[in-house]
């Protein structure tokens, strides 16, 4: 078992074996933002932190038959899992039990709120839990982004929430997916659930899939200099690739600020610098690798 998920599961345990979603995922987000490496993230939802690698993972343990299959959430083994925690991440627990036992909705949501007030940048329902200066801290965090840019990002060696989040820090409006095959064995990134996290962030979500590169010419590559000749070939397609060229920048005309996407981490290691770089030429649009 993931130890992630070992953490779920002590979690409940010492909160007496089933909680309610929210304050569930408040309690979580107060516990990871304590670990050295969290072992959750978060994007700001509507209810304020959500992490959805949390709530996949309830799904699998439904499955294993580790929680019941209940809209809260709820343990359903004997087994101890706290005393399997590390004892740094048990001592978290325990001073996280001591400090919230008593606590209700709104006192979990307004502490969350005021202590982590990115997470509470989309939150429907702020005003009803903040006073005046708790409100003016979620609006000096929240993302102030006028300006009118393409960015690239990749998402290799980043978690699914913190991947949105850099969206979400440079206000964009709008994610395009350039892989031929809009598919991963890595939670978060095939489309329909990159497609999903966009709407829960208000983020638009397309796939145009002629921009990719097939993946039977991705295969072998060892060395830079296999990047470079894929590169060089794939610019030589570009010409032949106009139509679906001029929809991407119709479309960054019209959402302002667009995200161009793939796998690689450093866009000089992927194809979107080649397509970034074709519209900063022939438009100069302004660019920037996330």
């Amino acid at each position: 078992m993931y130890y992630r998920r070992k953490i779920i599961l002590a979690l409940l345990q010492q909160f007496g074996g089933k909680l309610k979603p929210t304050r569930f995922q408040k309690l979580l987000l107060i516990f990871t933002r304590q670990q050295q490496n969290p072992a959750y993230e978060f994007i700001p939802y509507k209810y304020g932190a959500y992490s959805m690698q949390a709530r996949s993972d309830k799904g699998t343990m439904i499955k294993y038959e580790q929680l019941k299959d209940s809209d809260i959430w709820e343990i359903n083994v004997d087994e101890d899992y706290i005393s399997q925690l590390k004892i740094t991440d048990q001592e978290i627990l325990k001073e996280l039990y001591s400090r919230f036992k008593a606590a209700d909705y709104k006192d979990l949501v307004s502490y969350t709120y005021r202590e982590y007030p990115f997470y509470a940048i989309n939150s429907e329902i702020a005003s009803k839990y903040l006073d005046a200066t708790g409100l003016n801290s979620i609006e000096l965090v929240r993302p102030q982004n006028k300006s009118q840019k393409l960015y690239t990002v990749g998402y290799e060696g980043i978690k699914a929430e913190a991947y949105m989040n850099k969206l979400v820090s440079k206000d964009v409006r709008l994610l395009v997916d350039v892989r031929k095959n809009s598919m991963s064995m890595k939670y978060g990134f095939n489309k329909s659930q990159l497609k999903s996290m966009c709407k829960k962030l208000g983020i638009e979500f397309i796939h145009l899939s002629e921009l990719g590169i097939e993946s039977d010419k991705r295969k072998n590559l060892d060395s830079k200099a296999d990047y470079e000749e894929l590169f060089e070939e794939y610019e030589k397609t570009l010409p032949e690739r106009t139509e679906h060229l001029e929809e991407l920048y119709s479309l960054f005309k019209e959402y302002k600020r667009v995200a161009i996407t793939c796998f690689e981490k450093e866009h000089t290691s992927c194809h979107r610098h080649k397509v970034s770089d074709y519209l900063n030429s022939k438009y100069e649009v302004p660019i920037e690798h996330l």
